[in-house]
């Protein structure tokens, strides 16, 4: 066989076309191939190539992530909805006025300020720290000298009441 430096011959690989379950049962019938008639170092290799052509096949042919126990449909419903847009809520508790256009408005901070004023001061602070200052959970309970399950219970609660304000609130926006 004739072969320049770095390169595969003609015949050794095939254009497939898009990415389509018939095209991926090809290359994973290929790899097969290949599997069988290569040496220990390449099953290595070809052994990884045949389990990816598997779970894009599977998820081609289901439409979802293979082996994932709850779609997205199936979450609930604080796991699966930003309450706040997440650079706005960040730009309300960074409090900046300079020129970003990541900036609120005067009218916008309101509207922030009316979809948390239902909430209790603790629940306000850990869903700012956690929502606008992007702590986790953890470093929030250590702040707060709380726990984490605490931390988890305020957020989920302060989620649970923006959501029903934003829900029943006209002049806020989602």
């Amino acid at each position: 066989m004739n072969m320049a430096k770095n390169k595969l011959p003609a015949s050794a690989y095939t254009d497939l076309g898009e990415a389509t379950v018939l095209n991926y049962q090809l290359s994973l019938k290929g790899a097969e191939r290949a599997y069988r008639r290569a040496d220990a170092d390449d099953k290595k290799v070809i052994s990884g190539m045949v389990s990816d052509c598997e779970y894009v096949i599977a998820w081609l042919s289901t439409g979802r992530r293979p082996k994932n126990k709850r779609g997205i449909e199936r979450r609930a419903g604080y796991e699966r909805e930003i309450l706040l847009d997440p650079i706005r809520m960040q730009a309300f508790a960074s409090n900046s006025k300079a020129g970003s256009p990541a900036n609120l408005t005067d009218d916008q901070r309101a509207m922030i300020e009316e979809a948390l004023r239902y909430l209790s001061p603790r629940q306000r602070e850990c869903y700012v720290l956690a929502h606008g200052e992007c702590f986790s959970q953890a470093e929030i309970a250590q702040m707060l000298g709380i726990t984490r399950s605490s931390v988890q219970a305020y957020i989920e609660e302060a989620q649970r009441k923006v959501s029903e304000e934003l829900q029943q609130n006209l002049f806020l926006w989602k």
